[in-house]
């Protein structure tokens, strides 16, 4: 497979945009953006799709950890 020229990153990189734009107005419900997902599937290398998937995890935990804050479990009770 050879590299993505700038055109194929550029319309790689906006399918991407629009399903996660796609994504954050239906509070992540994958069936509401499919249409979306199919042109970033079909827009951009496999290896992108997998990257770019991580990548919006990540970055959705690390917000959510800065708003939020780490609470760690509480862990088995231990009896007395």
């Amino acid at each position: 497979m050879s590299a993505p020229n700038s055109s194929e990153r550029k319309a790689c990189w906006d399918s991407r945009d629009l399903l996660w734009k796609c994504l954050d107005d239906n509070g992540d419900k994958a069936e509401s953006c499919l249409k979306f997902q199919g042109e970033f599937e079909s827009n951009c290398p496999a290896q992108w799709v997998k990257y770019f998937s991580k990548r919006r995890d990540y970055l959705k935990y690390k917000a959510k950890m800065e708003t939020e804050g780490f609470k760690p479990a509480e862990g088995p009770k231990q009896s007395s």
